[in-house]
């Protein structure tokens, strides 16, 4: 009687392993099929931060006239009396909003062959703000349909007011980028000692004291 008692609890046992076994299996396939089904993420453009001067011109044409790396994006308009004023970020998003709608309709000037652009007296405010640095923290959904551009990339050159501070615009990116970044911050290089050792360096001059 005792070993039929003992059989059918090894059975039962044994059974619920095999249960157990097979449900882990099931979970670790089902969480597999659920990693190599989610779609893979779309790369984003890298936010730069820049502080902008933009100089308004006749006609309501604008010129980039200075431009360094910062850790967030501003835009100083100077107005043709040479009065400045920082742009709030509503006035940005706006003026963003609207390019963008002239990027689909084909309209804007980002978009358009230079020598068209040039012709037409030059970029408006919110097209010369997507030139500059700092577009790509200001409006990084619109840079996504400007980044394969070739009439943009040609137009944001002639977005500076020379190429002299194009150039020094770049010069001036580049050297934070190489820099790891545009914070100020400066992490030491001189290399720390752990304290494993510098309790271990004590113990042995103790040790050599006790002796000598």
């Amino acid at each position: 009687m005792n070993r039929h008692i003992k059989k059918i609890s090894s059975y039962a046992m044994i059974g619920g392993m095999s249960a157990l076994l097979i449900t882990s299996l099931t979970g670790c396939g089902g969480s597999d099929e659920q990693a190599s089904t989610q779609p893979a993420e779309k790369p984003a453009i890298k936010k730069e931060g820049a502080t902008v001067t933009i100089e308004e011109k006749p006609l309501g044409t604008y010129k980039i006239i200075d431009e360094v790396p910062s850790t967030t994006a501003r835009v100083i308009l100077r107005d043709e009396n040479g009065t400045e004023r920082i742009l709030s970020q509503a006035e940005i998003d706006k003026l963003v909003k609207e390019e963008e709608a002239k990027v689909d309709a084909g309209t804007s000037n980002l978009t358009k062959n230079p020598e068209e652009v040039k012709e037409s007296g030059g970029m408006g405010l919110a097209g010369t703000i997507m030139a500059s640095m700092a577009a790509g923290m200001v409006g990084s959904f619109l840079m996504n349909k400007l980044m394969n551009n070739q009439n943009y990339q040609q137009n944001r050159r002639t977005s500076y007011k020379s190429p002299q501070v194009y150039s020094r615009s770049q010069s001036s990116f580049k050297k934070a980028r190489a820099g790891g970044g545009f914070s100020s911050t400066k992490k030491s290089s001189a290399p720390r000692k752990s304290g494993f050792f510098s309790s271990k360096k004590k113990a042995s001059s103790s040790r050599s004291s006790f002796g000598g």
